[in-house]
């Protein structure tokens, strides 16, 4: 307990010199603006690679861990912005689109940064292709599940009609898309902690700040939701503004969660490093 208490004080006490809620804005910001971005070029990638089902797949992933009066107004959006015709994958404006989604991943790369206690001496343009890169192998990601969106139908009916005895399991299969969100979430969340920041960092270093995020999302979620239908003023307040200034706060909140998360694997980390200085003295 002692040792839990004394992570906790050290990750909010970085968290503040830090600059964590200035932090937290810039990523809020930088992750909605780069939201379109993303899914302009994904279209583009995935209409190249024939994958039909990537934009109901995308809003899933992206929109399924969000509280739905957040999510709905921008997922329509997103399907607005998803029927235009973008004119071939390689069109000026789509590589712009992937150009500015990049941005987002930055923003987070700075995060981490800042709460790992690490100075990242790598050349702008090599962090920008890896940011590039991180975007593209998330297209991809979201392309390939959407195959399985298609295949997946198919599965459960072809399972219904030869294994009728394993119904219960086919119908939990059936519901598998908000599964799919989380694995999708955590494995991010690893691959993010682990290559995005300078340094270096095993598995098992980050899956505590991991945890940590997954939980407080899951309970953060759950009480905006409820303060959105029980004391949310922001319709009144902001009026045709306020699904975007609603998504904002709520980014803003889960970025705080974020990068508190680097900040509780930093402490770890600092804390065992000290255990295995004490023992080598």
């Amino acid at each position: 307990m002692k040792r839990t208490l004394s992570v906790i004080w050290d990750a909010i006490y970085h968290f503040n010199n830090d600059d964590g809620w200035a932090m937290a804005s810039h990523v809020a910001m930088s992750v909605l603006l780069a939201l379109f971005p993303f899914v302009i070029f994904g279209a583009a990638l995935a209409s190249f690679l024939g994958a039909s089902a990537y934009s109901e797949t995308v809003s899933h992933l992206i929109f399924d861990t969000w509280p739905a009066a957040i999510a709905t107004p921008i997922a329509n959006e997103l399907v607005e912005v998803l029927t235009v015709d973008r004119g071939g994958l390689l069109t000026l404006s789509v590589l712009a689109a992937l150009f500015f989604s990049a941005n987002g991943v930055e923003a987070l790369r700075m995060s981490l940064n800042r709460a790992y206690r690490m100075i990242d001496n790598r050349a702008w343009y090599l962090t920008r292709l890896q940011s590039v890169g991180f975007v593209i192998m998330a297209v991809l990601a979201v392309v390939a599940v959407s195959f399985l969106v298609v295949l997946g139908p198919v599965v459960v009916k072809l399972a219904r009609q030869y294994f009728p005895l394993l119904e219960e399991i086919i119908t939990a299969f059936d519901q598998w898309r908000i599964v799919i969100a989380i694995v999708v979430l955590v494995i991010g969340m690893i691959i993010a902690h682990k290559w995005l920041p300078a340094g270096e960092r095993r598995v098992i270093d980050v899956l505590p700040g991991v945890i940590v995020t997954l939980v407080a999302w899951s309970a953060g979620a759950l009480l905006f939701a409820w303060y959105l239908q029980a004391l949310g003023t922001y319709v009144a307040t902001y009026a045709g503004l306020a699904s975007i200034v609603v998504a904002l706060v709520f980014l803003n909140m889960i970025a705080v969660i974020f990068i508190f998360g680097a900040e509780v694997n930093a402490a770890i980390m600092k804390m065992r490093a000290r255990a295995r200085a004490r023992k080598n003295q």
